[in-house]
């Protein structure tokens, strides 16, 4: 029933626009009573966001079942790739929920309040094992801020890119700066050079060629 009342909702959606879509439309497509649909989705809003309020269990559920050998930030990106797993199970619906955004400025705006939920309980997690630090709060409330961040930025590029390729890699990219900034991950690094040797031959002006070439040579072989 569930499944069936966001298929109608959407097609509806996209057929006539949000706007000119009414709850009674869609359980009419859908075949059923108005009372169904209230029973699952307490608005018209809730209806385009259907998977959130389990996603947002699941991470509030991982977050806790965590232990204090776990590297915190590391833990909160492990938790933000729930809400990536989410979008990718339905690239094509989670295109269409994005391009439906874009266009109505009351689901931007419950939008931004579904993200809000999932920074507060990264944010919260995040106070709890930052609770001895010194500004452990504040630490908390950007970093939770910083993998939200870097988690939307990557994923609305592949939902811009109508869910072409694999957005785990550009997620993951996005969350792994997160960590070498904030977390015990550092950044790799650069791979060092070897240190070369510097040869400074005195030479007689005018002298040939050939001998400027045999004293560097003469002075290598005595390196």
């Amino acid at each position: 029933m569930r499944d069936a009342l966001v298929a109608a909702a959407f097609q509806l959606f996209l057929e006539r626009g949000y706007e000119q879509t009414t709850v009674d439309d869609i359980v009419a497509l859908a075949g059923v009573g108005r009372r169904s649909f209230f029973r699952y989705f307490p608005s018209k809003e809730d209806v385009v966001f259907p998977d959130h309020e389990r996603c947002l269990a699941d991470m509030t559920a991982f977050l806790a079942e965590g232990s204090d050998d776990d590297e915190p930030v590391g833990r909160v990106c492990d938790a933000a790739r729930l809400v990536l797993r989410m979008y990718a199970e339905n690239p094509t619906f989670s295109v269409q929920r994005y391009r439906l955004t874009k266009q109505v400025p009351g689901l931007r705006a419950y939008e931004l309040s579904v993200v809000w939920h999932y920074e507060r309980a990264l944010a919260e997690y995040l106070r709890r094992r930052f609770a001895t630090r010194r500004d452990g709060t504040l630490q908390a409330d950007v970093i939770a801020a910083a993998v939200v961040a870097a988690h939307n930025n990557a994923l609305r590029s592949w939902l811009r890119s109508d869910g072409q390729g694999e957005a785990s890699t550009a997620v993951g990219h996005a969350l792994a700066y997160v960590q070498s900034a904030f977390g015990g991950t550092p950044v790799p690094p650069a791979v060092a050079r070897q240190e070369e040797d510097v040869v400074v031959v005195v030479s007689r002006r005018g002298a040939p060629l050939w001998r400027v070439v045999q004293e560097i040579e003469a002075t290598l072989g005595r390196g």
